[in-house]
């Protein structure tokens, strides 16, 4: 048994821009207010015909040619969302159809804004068992069509994109995935969910009339959760690999709001320097948060050769995930 490497990775975002001011003539909020609490500055909203499989599709066709891995190599699609194109046929098969992957089988996973980390070790699982060789790993979302464009404790937080990552084995003694920790705890669910559209409470007028549609967050509680859970996760992937916080090179964690992310480096006890941040460009685009994070830090040179790469989300479920990467 080997381990599996990251061959290539992409990214897609929508072209259209809203900032803080812009948000200003929406809901009563300023410029100053969000930058402060999240330190967001503004985010991609996707058009109204533009789909998280459109996303998708870009970002996969841009992490093939990086790997150079064609379509019809790929033996699985997995797709990480909450906000799927539709309840069925999955993003995933969407996807293969447009990238005539037609070798591949394909599903979805929703995990929330952990969704890629648990497509990452889904995808390091079946390579690592020889059952596969090449697995595309989507992280997409399309949360401004499930904002509450008058919570201005949440419509200030979300943004569209996607990104995608294509895995296939690493050679002995090569880089790669090197360990990992998945979690989740289900009584915390009610902190961080969208009540109506599902079995519960399925579509009718006053489901609609009561905005029970649209992303609802006990923020302060998830707030707690999250700086708690990124330095435990964290710290459990590290043991099992013989490593410790000071051996991480790049740090890359879900960009949901820099506070968290400040409050979590501070408790690892990792320099600022160390932490890759792009948040103030895109808001919290949940399951494509970490993989433009690492397209952007690759893009950017922040990564070389041999460097210790620390991948940690956390997010609705609630659930949370590490992964330890040397490239």
């Amino acid at each position: 048994m080997g381990n599996s490497k990251i061959l290539g990775t992409g990214k897609s975002l929508p072209s259209r821009i809203l900032t803080n001011k812009d948000l200003e003539q929406i809901v009563e909020t300023s410029d100053d207010w969000i930058t402060t609490r999240t330190g967001i500055k503004e985010r991609r909203v996707a058009h109204n015909d533009e789909a998280t499989s459109d996303l998708s599709i870009e970002a996969a066709k841009i992490a093939l040619e990086k790997s150079g891995i064609t379509a019809d190599q790929l033996d699985q699609i997995i797709v990480a969302t909450v906000t799927p194109d539709m309840a069925f046929p999955s993003t995933a098969c969407l996807v293969q159809k447009e990238l005539g992957a037609f070798n591949a089988n394909a599903f979805d996973i929703e995990a929330a804004c952990t969704g890629f980390l648990y497509g990452l070790v889904i995808a390091d699982q079946f390579i690592t068992l020889g059952t596969h060789k090449y697995t595309l790993v989507i992280g997409a979302e399309t949360l401004t069509k499930i904002v509450d464009w008058e919570d201005r404790n949440t419509c200030v937080l979300f943004g569209d994109g996607a990104g995608a990552a294509v895995l296939g084995p690493a050679n002995q003694g090569e880089s790669g995935i090197l360990s990992f920790d998945l979690g989740a705890d289900g009584s915390k669910g009610e902190l961080l969910r969208q009540p109506a559209g599902g079995s519960r409470m399925p579509t009718n007028e006053s489901t609609v009339a009561e905005r029970q549609h649209f992303i609802k967050m006990s923020g302060n509680e998830v707030f707690k959760f999250a700086v708690n859970v990124i330095k435990e996760t964290t710290k459990r992937s590290l043991e099992k690999t013989n490593l410790e916080t000071s051996d991480i090179d790049v740090f890359i964690p879900h960009q949901a709001n820099l506070r968290i992310i400040n409050s979590a480096v501070k408790r690892l006890n990792l320099s600022k320097e160390k932490t890759f941040v792009n948040l103030q460009k895109y808001g919290n685009m949940s399951a494509a948060s970490i993989p433009v994070a690492l397209d952007e830090a690759l893009e950017e040179g922040k990564i070389k050769k041999d460097d210790i790469i620390a991948l940690v989300g956390f997010g609705g479920g609630l659930t949370w995930g590490s992964c330890i990467v040397k490239w």
